[in-house]
């Protein structure tokens, strides 16, 4: 969330090796990352750089945040690419995060991403768990209202969510719809 809203968050109870992989991407996009015993610090004060990411087993780059970093990519200025080497199919967000207004061309396993100025609040729908976290991202920095569909999947991995995100600034709530 940090390096999408150009922000500063303290996340605790971390195991920093274990996110090695992640780290070192956001470094490279341009994020200062600060490790303390356990505990890790993302500041992103400065403007990003594009950056490519290529998904591998354990201790690569993992595949379950492929889906957040396709949406901080969307926002970073220049071309990204990001190749899909665990899972088929897995860039089911892909179009979500295009009706938002992300520039993003699949082919088979890869993604090339033109980073745009702003996203765009749309209505989208979470698909799994990875994508309504990259839309969740998507929608904080987007220009008007994001509404996400089907948060039943962000609630089997993200307890409490938009209390989370509040606490940090973010303007997010849940909403319930009757049947239409």
């Amino acid at each position: 969330a940090a390096a999408i809203t150009g922000g500063d968050v303290i996340v605790d109870n971390v195991i920093n090796n274990h996110l090695k992989p992640i780290t070192a991407k956001l470094k490279e996009a341009g994020c200062e990352i600060e490790e303390g015993i356990d505990s890790i610090r993302v500041i992103a004060n400065n403007k990003l750089n594009a950056i490519d990411i290529k998904t591998l087993p354990y201790p690569g780059f993992p595949t379950d945040m492929q889906a957040q970093f396709m949406a901080l990519m969307s926002t970073l200025e220049g071309e990204s690419k990001v190749i899909e080497t665990v899972f088929e199919n897995r860039f089911m967000h892909a179009n979500e995060l295009k009706k938002m207004g992300a520039d993003i061309e699949i082919n088979n396993r890869s993604a090339s991403l033109k980073g745009v100025k702003s996203l765009k609040g749309a209505q989208v729908k979470a698909s799994d768990l990875r994508a309504g976290a990259a839309l969740v991202l998507a929608g904080l920095v987007a220009d008007g209202t994001t509404e996400i569909e089907n948060i039943y999947h962000i609630d089997r991995g993200y307890d409490g969510i938009e209390a989370k995100f509040t606490s940090l600034g973010a303007k997010i709530y849940r909403k319930t719809f009757a049947d239409k």
